[in-house]
């Protein structure tokens, strides 16, 4: 817990900061590379990390990943200009990505799947607490200290958690000579480095159709491709051919990615909807956010008695119909709806993610042995990520073009009024400086864009149920990975 919050807390905590350190740096221009890059790196590594969790052992790769994380926090707050900060923000990604996958890869090895939900529990309590105290510290720190305390207060944080894990940890990992897949780790960073970047930037940086769009896109297919035939060859896979066949592993990672994507909304959209529709203050808002993370952890601790009970798939299922009926209900809510309401569904939503997630997870470990569980668990928590990539690029595809198009169509005695840019307008609409009819526009405007946000997401977690659905309901005692994911033991 004390090494997740490493890595929880470096999303929240540099928000509140941004305008310190740009005021320090410069760079306006780069600013969103230093929560991109973090995202990128921690993202594409998961998955290698994952499968050197399973070559040399839990301990020895957690430990390496925390030290690269506290040398790119020292490195980030001793950052001259923004392009440095940018590179060690990845250096602290590089670090983030072990802490992801070998975490949740220590509890399926420490306790039983009855233990597991309410460990993924304790965990999740994690990320909700750095939701809440990541930006108040960030701000803090901001205002009374310096922002690069900011990447400072890591380092008891890490010294305690690098205590704990070397002093009691222990672990046996099989003695055997071990070929390391180089090429295999290359073109899977490669590719997913690619998609990612190619996520993050279009739309924003260049239009979807631009040629360096599609370059990037072609990029990641031609490593994708590249992957798929070195790993036929390759004595131990970095990304093994069975982890993608076995429908129960397909079936789980397609869910994840299926979470991510719908996790985005909230995540971007919401705090603006808050603050421009209902007049929030950013405080309020980021609680309403937080919200959320009141429903996961706890529908983790309780969800082993469900899934003990009716099988990991039929409690994932009751989880993905929880996450669309709170997307139904984010549909449905109005500017005139009490702020309770979107609170409530923001638990309920918290609920489902937890339901969903942690019997899948939790599944996918039980049905491997200790050699195969990093891999799993690596392409589990890495389906999320990538879901949360492909989801930010969706609802800023879709939010942009809505507000645009509302923008655009203002009528004309309140064009003069409004501003053309949608980052100018909420500027102005924060500061309570449009006329009171353009002010009123701009804000059914910025409901109706999160409107459509929100019917996006609905399709996804209809899509996210079927693919549930179609996930086989009796998880196999285990999988034979050399039979290219074959079932063996009882059903």
């Amino acid at each position: 817990m004390m090494t997740m919050m490493l890595a929880a807390m470096d999303i929240t905590i540099v928000s509140t900061a941004i305008p310190q350190i740009v005021s320090d740096l410069g760079g306006f221009a780069l600013f969103s590379w230093v929560f991109s890059i973090y995202l990128l790196a921690q993202t594409v590594t998961i998955p290698v990390y994952g499968k050197l969790a399973d070559t040399f052992g839990r301990k020895p790769v957690l430990v390496v990943g925390t030290l690269i994380f506290l040398a790119g926090s020292v490195a980030s707050a001793l950052a001259w200009n923004m392009v440095a900060l940018i590179v060690f923000r990845g250096l602290q990604g590089l670090g983030a990505g072990s802490v992801m996958a070998t975490v949740n890869t220590l509890a399926g090895d420490l306790y039983s799947p009855r233990e597991r939900g309410r460990v993924q529990g304790w965990l999740s309590s994690v990320w909700g607490v750095a939701a809440i105290v990541g930006p108040t510290l960030g701000g803090a720190f901001a205002e009374y200290a310096s922002w690069r305390w900011v990447f400072l207060i890591n380092l008891p944080i890490g010294a305690v958690a690098l205590l704990l894990i070397v002093r009691f940890v222990h672990e046996t990992p099989p003695r055997r000579q071990h070929r390391i897949d180089y090429a295999g780790a290359i073109l899977l960073l490669l590719a997913g480095g690619a998609l990612i970047f190619a996520l993050l930037q279009g739309g924003r940086a260049w239009p979807w159709l631009s040629a360096p769009s599609l370059a990037a896109f072609g990029l990641a297919i031609a490593c994708a491709a590249g992957l798929a035939a070195v790993e036929r060859r390759a004595a131990e896979p970095i990304q093994p051919r069975w982890l993608w066949r076995h429908p129960v592993l397909v079936g789980s990672n397609l869910s994840m990615i299926g979470m991510g994507l719908v996790m985005m909304g909230p995540s971007t959209y919401l705090p603006v909807f808050g603050q421009s529709v209902y007049g929030l203050g950013a405080i309020a808002a980021g609680f309403v956010l937080a919200s959320m993370s009141i429903g996961w952890p706890v529908a983790s601790a309780l969800s082993p008695s469900l899934y003990l009970r009716f099988g990991y798939r039929d409690t994932a299922l009751a989880g993905a119909v929880l996450i669309l009926a709170a997307a139904i209900g984010f549909l449905m809510l109005s500017p005139a709806a009490p702020i309770g309401w979107v609170v409530l569904d923001q638990v309920v939503l918290g609920a489902g993610f937890g339901l969903l997630s942690t019997p899948l997870l939790v599944g996918v470990q039980a049905i491997v042995t200790w050699q195969e569980r990093g891999v799993v668990t690596g392409a589990n928590i890495f389906s999320r990520f990538l879901g949360q990539s492909l989801g930010a690029a969706l609802c800023g595809a879709i939010f942009n073009r809505a507000i645009a198009q509302s923008l655009a169509a203002a009528p004309a005695d309140l064009r003069a009024g409004v501003p053309q840019d949608i980052n100018a307008a909420i500027g102005d609409l924060h500061r309570h400086a449009l006329p009171a009819a353009a002010d009123a526009y701009l804000r059914q405007a910025i409901h109706d864009a999160t409107h459509q946000v929100y019917v996006g997401l609905v399709l996804v977690a209809l899509a996210t149920l079927l693919v549930v659905l179609l996930t086989p309901r009796r998880f196999p005692a285990s999988i034979e990975p050399a039979a290219g994911g074959a079932s063996r033991g009882r059903g």
